[in-house]
């Protein structure tokens, strides 16, 4: 009978054992149900790095997968199809409509090549190359690309001055902003790709804004008043160049004209030569007789012949005297 009875040892015995058989029953879908939470699924614009104990394991990318959960593992997904985009001079407060932003200063005043002040606010738009670099490389990928992309545009707008920063230079602001920026953060390997730097306002300082604003004014006016006078050169100018060639013209004309009237009288006046050294007398005579048919012609005449000496003759002299006297 003393053999039937149990002891204290046997008594523990019998409880740890029954203990282990439960302890095996309890963990085991707790074990399932821990390892079937390392499942996950990444996107198919996403990537994803995985961590064992903190280290970098490796990236994976879309699709179904399984990993150690936390706390031996951890998963960080992240789209690294989208294009991202930061601000810098300002910040998007509301999208709106209409939208709203705070103004930087300290980000978008910048000194341009000529030494004045610029008020420049500006966009990056960039992407997700290498997504191990871009967590692990540095600690804030956003503020660092915003102090590079400033860095860049402040060493930029330092080649240009203020005018061309304004008008016609901007393109290649932005053009060579972007070579820049990309520069810097390959020496950093964030493990970016820039792909747009685009301005989005550039003027001068408020406090001197109306002050440009009156230069520009002065300069669409000195630019209309020049386009106004060279269209008043254009009329005018070829009128003037016409008349002139006219002018000019008829000078020709007349020129040609006089040179030939010279050319007949001479002509005439050798022919009327040739003639009176063919008679001399002759030619006396009838020159004599034309000048006085062309001076005498209107007034009354008596011809009378000089070798006669009479009364008739002494008294028509006498009255002709008198009347040369009297006039």
């Amino acid at each position: 009978m003393a053999n039937d009875m149990y002891t204290v040892e046997d008594l523990k015995e019998f409880i740890n054992h029954h203990l282990r058989f439960f302890r095996k029953i309890t963990l085991l879908p707790i074990l399932v149900i821990y390892l079937l939470t390392g499942i996950f699924q990444v996107g198919p614009d996403q990537e994803a790095v995985l961590l064992l104990f903190g280290k970098y394991e490796k990236t994976v990318g879309p699709g179904i997968h399984w990993y150690f959960p936390r706390p031996v593992g951890r998963r960080i997904k992240v789209k690294t199809t989208k294009v991202y985009r930061v601000e810098v001079g300002f910040r998007t407060v509301d999208i709106g409509p209409p939208a709203k932003y705070q103004d930087i200063s300290k980000e978008s005043l910048m000194l341009t090549g000529d030494e004045n002040i610029i008020d420049l606010d500006f966009s990056v738009q960039y992407k997700i190359v290498n997504l191990r670099d871009y967590l692990f490389k540095v600690k804030n990928p956003g503020s660092t690309i915003i102090s590079a992309a400033e860095a860049s545009m402040r060493q930029v707008v330092g080649m240009f001055e203020i005018d061309e920063s304004l008008t016609e230079g901007k393109s290649n602001i932005q053009i060579l902003t972007k070579e820049k920026l990309q520069e810097i953060l390959d020496i950093y390997g964030i493990g970016i790709q820039v792909l747009n730097v685009q301005l989005q306002d550039v003027q001068p300082p408020k406090p001197v804004l109306q002050a440009f604003k009156d230069v520009a004014s002065a300069r669409e006016d000195r630019i209309r008043y020049i386009n106004e006078a060279n269209g008043y050169a254009n009329d005018v100018i070829p009128k003037a160049r016409g008349q002139a060639k006219k002018a000019v013209n008829e000078a020709l004309a007349y020129k040609e004209r006089r040179i030939r009237e010279a050319n007949g009288d001479v002509a005439r006046f050798l022919k009327l030569y040739e003639n009176y050294k063919l008679g001399e007398e002759v030619t006396k005579t009838r020159l004599y007789l034309e000048n006085l048919e062309k001076n005498l012609k209107n007034t009354d005449k008596v011809i009378i012949d000089s070798e006669v000496k009479s009364g008739v003759l002494n008294l028509i002299q006498g009255e002709v005297r008198a009347n040369e006297k009297s006039n």
